[in-house]
């Protein structure tokens, strides 16, 4: 037996218990006389003490050649310390060694397995199982266990069977490029790794399973950032005989459980609010609503003095930042400066200052007056001691600009707090979107999902104007899950894919196995799939997801740690029939 406790179990009441503990060596402390080590493992810290009066002149010996991340057995008393530490569950206690065991040795660090570490990112990720060793990252993989099962017991208890679908599958033209697989029984054919499991749980559905869900890998070869990786995590769960309100309680209900189970909060309020709604009021479609700053649109109000740059823009739209005008030239200078920034993109920006005095002043003086600030203010409910901040240009750009300005004010203003949650569900979301560099439209989710009822005949007069039905659920300004009530029979699904640029072959080769299954009394389903790693992540009060993921990519979708992806011999290549381009 290494163990019969772990590093955070004894305590007071354990006092002269014979016990053995195993762990790392996280620290130590050598008197001469008298050598204390704390020991580590998953659990807490315990600390041993070998003490020359009490202890072998052997083990003491042996405690002298420890060195940090040793891996060691060790057999003595539970003792009472002099010195308590409160802030570890062990802190009253300590273990004099009778017995040592080196388990293994260790080679010192590349960097301290502390809380606070001396290591980079990059050189972390290098040494990855070290890295998991720090507090601050196991605790996010426990948490994320957490989470894992609190979804699966909920899901359970509403009678979801849990279903595993392939992962090497067909490339399909729709959506983010796909990892490919060769393979080396069908020379010259290639497998897919699933970017969703999308047709097979509607083809459970078919299959009369009524409620399926699965934890499960996807794959997108796309850019990275923080909230990205090449493979990620969906909870994909689908239903039958549903329409969008049933999936709405039902994932409601999900949420509410984890937002309760995980962080001990009752939220009650869902708010919904119209795609269309959420664009004009805060210029995307996932918007935090923990803080106001909601748009106000001035044209009407802006465009009939002589300032060009108001009068030749499509859209002028402006925020109020609460508390700001007590803000310096040199300050706002910095803001102009951050939205002129290549990510973002403006041209610059017009405020104006709402004096706590009650007076206004602008930027743009030279064009307007007090009376025309007055209804600036008004329309971008300003209030005296704000700052109201004013973009302008083309319509969707300037309400992008103007989304990232006000995300960034609330970070910095600290009105993004991480542990409060306003979740809002985004509905009614356009079924096609047009594509300027295609020259034609694309679904906005994916091809099977329905238009809202009535609006098919739209397709050929106004194809922009349609309305899908579908429903993003949207958590502290980001996109936790999507879906969408599908198209369930063979008609309307050709159609789709017709409006969608594709040829009668084309739809037959790449989806003909789904439209011969709605042709065997397909039912009506619906579904949602939430990203399992930014839940997670804004459930633990973050956004960035790496460190919630075990092992993770970089932004370069390497794996530094095992040097990943790597060239593969001239041997394989054969077996494969590939060449490589030189």
């Amino acid at each position: 037996m290494y163990r019969d406790h772990n590093n955070s179990e004894l305590n007071i009441s354990s006092l002269n218990k014979k016990v053995t503990l195993s762990g790392w060596v996280q620290k130590i402390r050598d008197k001469g006389f008298i050598i204390w080590v704390d020991l580590r493992d998953r659990y807490g810290i315990t600390q041993l003490v070998f003490d020359s009066e009490r202890t072998s002149k052997e083990i003491m010996e042996q405690a002298r050649e420890l060195g940090r991340e040793f891996v060691i057995q060790v057999e003595g008393q539970v003792l009472e310390r002099e010195s308590k530490n409160k802030n570890i569950s062990t802190g009253d206690i300590e273990v004099l060694v009778e017995k040592l065991s080196v388990l293994n040795e260790s080679e010192t660090p590349p960097f301290t397995i502390e809380d606070k570490t001396d290591g980079g990112e990059d050189l972390r990720m290098k040494y990855r199982y070290l890295d998991i060793r720090r507090n601050p990252v196991k605790n996010k993989l426990i948490f994320r266990s957490k989470v894992s099962m609190a979804v699966r017991n909920y899901l359970s208890q509403q009678d979801f069977v849990e279903v595993e679908t392939p992962y090497l599958i067909k490339s399909t033209p729709e959506g983010a490029r796909d990892f490919v697989v060769p393979s080396r029984m069908n020379a010259g054919q290639f497998y897919a790794l699933p970017q969703s499991p999308q047709t097979f749980k509607q083809l459970l559905m078919v299959g009369g399973l009524d409620k399926y869900f699965q934890i499960v890998k996807c794959f997108r070869d796309e850019d990275l950032r923080a909230d990205r990786q090449p493979e990620f995590t969906q909870i994909d769960c689908e239903m039958t005989f549903v329409e969008q309100e049933d999936i709405l309680n039902t994932f409601e209900g999900l949420t509410r459980h984890l937002l309760k189970e995980i962080n001990g909060i009752d939220v009650k309020e869902f708010p919904r609010m119209t795609y269309d709604e959420a664009m004009k009021t805060y210029g995307n479609d996932k918007p935090d609503i923990r803080f106001g700053m909601k748009f106000g649109e001035l044209n009407a109000a802006a465009q009939h003095k002589e300032f060009k740059v108001f009068n030749e823009a499509e859209l002028i739209v402006g925020i109020a930042v609460p508390g700001a005008a007590s803000y310096s030239r040199k300050e706002i200078d910095k803001l102009i400066d951050w939205v002129k920034r290549p990510q973002v993109g403006a041209k610059g920006m017009v405020y104006v200052k709402y004096n706590v005095d009650g007076s206004l002043k602008s930027s743009v003086d030279k064009f307007y007056d007090e009376a025309d600030l007055k209804t600036w203010a008004e329309q971008t409910d300003a209030h005296p001691g704000d700052l109201i901040c004013i973009l302008s240009g083309d319509a969707h750009t300037t309400r992008g600009q103007l989304s990232a300005l006000r995300m960034e004010l609330g970070n910095r203003l600290g009105l993004r707090k991480p542990h409060e949650f306003a979740p809002l569900w985004v509905i009614d979301f356009p079924l096609l979107e047009w594509d300027e560099e295609t020259q034609r439209y694309h679904a906005m989710h994916h091809p099977f999902t329905s238009p809202k009822a009535g609006q098919i005949e739209l397709l050929d007069k106004d194809p922009g104007a349609v309305k899908a039905n579908a429903y993003d659920l949207v958590l502290n300004g980001n996109e936790i899950g999507g879906g969408s009530i599908r198209i369930h029979d063979q008609k309307t699904q050709a159609l789709m894919f017709d409006y969608l640029g594709f040829t009668k072959e084309e739809a037959e080769a790449q989806f003909g196995f789904l439209m011969k299954a709605f042709t065997f009394g397909a039912p009506p389903h619906g579904g949602i799939a939430f990203g399992l790693d930014r839940l997670v992540a804004i459930l633990g009060g973050q956004e960035s997801i790496r460190d919630f993921i075990a092992f993770p990519k970089n932004n370069s979708g390497r794996d530094i740690m095992i040097d990943a992806p790597a060239p593969i011999d001239e041997e394989q290549l054969k077996e494969l029939d590939l060449k490589l381009r030189h």
